[in-house]
């Protein structure tokens, strides 16, 4: 039986990507017990997150090259993508050594490479009108998806790192079921193309495009290294004196956040522009980038209410780049167009994701590490107030810069 009704369509991939994207911080959830186990140095365990970015990034870029995503069918293509992260997901549980895992880790990236670009592509097959909403429901279940890990551990698991990796490993069981049995493509299905590696350029020479990118490379340029840090952030200023209850809880209420942002912010662009809260959201996790620091000696109040707030406004505008993606780039090149846009923006996200720790060693402390993601908002800022004067710019929901 096909699914008809776009906003059954809607719920269920929401729920199918946040089952599957379980496993991207499910290492990092659990990592003083995993770094234990393994005996690995803090260096070294700063690749137990680095290297899911990183096969993302490899995973994307292929996609990208080979159109994975608009030679074949989505639902099946994300179907054995999911039921792949779930099972190198679970390779840690073995404790097979630092390197193994590592590789796991890194395969784990990309299969979810796989799973989550074009879940954006599926979603978009159901919705023209409210586009912005129907993505940012999406980029929501990301966020959600990606906080769980810290829900399982703080609530569920504790110290017990092994029942996480089991949980994100069956949750990616069940997205797989999902994705291959139960979801299909909606009305609006783009047209298919052929393998090309040459059709890269034509997204490089689309300046609108290119713009809409930028603005996505300066969100991640701070969203993963916020996402993969604040807990240890947390950990940090409660060991300087600052009460602020379970670091795992606080991590995964600043993540889980982004869910109703996104939506929010989803809706708010179809109707008010989507550069418009593009460049509002980049600009507002700017200033919380400041005011993290500031807040790091108390009171706790302020620092608990600055951490959630960043935590919705930092992924509140992701949709809203890759939604202008699939309304300005060629009809027959969105999957790839999406692929490459989320490839190179993960690529960055592996040097805040490595660089923060390094800073709070090189400092002495981690108070003042997130100023080093400043430049990313005001880069996004920067390229949607670009593209919003563009002409092109009239592609974007419906009109609605």
């Amino acid at each position: 039986m096909r699914i008809t009704n776009k906003w059954t369509a809607l719920s269920l991939s929401a729920g199918a990507v946040v089952l599957s994207l379980t496993t991207w911080f499910s290492a990092t959830a659990i990592l003083p017990e995993l770094r234990d186990s393994l005996g690995m140095s803090p260096a070294a365990a700063t690749w137990l997150t680095n290297a899911v970015q990183a096969g993302f990034v490899v995973g994307a870029l292929a996609s990208s090259l080979l159109s994975l995503s608009d030679v074949m069918p989505i639902t099946r293509l994300m179907a054995w993508a999911s039921a792949a992260a779930g099972v190198f997901n679970a390779v840690a549980l073995l404790e097979p050594g630092a390197a193994s895992v590592i590789a796991a880790r890194f395969a784990t990236g990309v299969a979810l490479a796989l799973v989550y670009p074009p879940s954006v592509k599926l979603a978009s097959t159901w919705f023209r009108q409210a586009r912005g909403l129907a993505l940012g429901v999406m980029v929501g279940a990301l966020a959600l998806g990606s906080a769980l890990p810290y829900l399982m551990r703080g609530v569920g698991a504790g110290p017990d790192w092994q029942l996480v990796l089991v949980g994100s490993s069956a949750a990616c069981v069940v997205a797989a079921l999902l994705f291959g049995f139960v979801l299909n493509e909606g009305p609006h299905p783009y047209s298919y193309t052929k393998v090309d590696p040459r059709q890269v350029g034509a997204i490089l020479r689309n300046r609108p495009v290119m713009l809409a990118n930028i603005g996505y490379f300066g969100h991640c340029w701070d969203l993963y290294a916020m996402w993969g840090w604040i807990m240890a952030y947390a950990a940090a200023a409660q060991l300087a004196g600052l009460s602020v209850g379970n670091p795992a809880m606080l991590a995964f209420a600043a993540i889980a956040m982004g869910a109703p942002a996104c939506v929010a912010a989803g809706k708010m662009a179809d109707h008010f522009g989507r550069c418009n809260i593009a460049a509002s959201g980049a600009a507002t996790s700017g200033v919380a980038a400041l005011l993290i620091g500031v807040t790091f000696g108390g009171p706790a109040w302020a620092f608990l209410a600055v951490a959630t707030i960043w935590g919705a406004v930092i992924i509140a505008d992701s949709a809203q780049y890759t939604a202008a993606v699939t309304e300005l780039a060629d009809q027959t090149l969105v999957g790839s167009t999406v692929a490459f846009q989320m490839g190179v923006g993960f690529g960055i996200t592996m040097i805040t994701v490595w660089l923060l720790p390094v800073l709070a060693d090189m400092l002495g402390s981690w108070r003042w590490t997130f100023l080093i993601l400043l430049p990313g908002p005001v880069v996004g800022t920067w390229a949607m107030l670009t593209l919003k004067k563009l002409p092109e710019a009239e592609l974007l929901a419906g009109g609605r810069r």
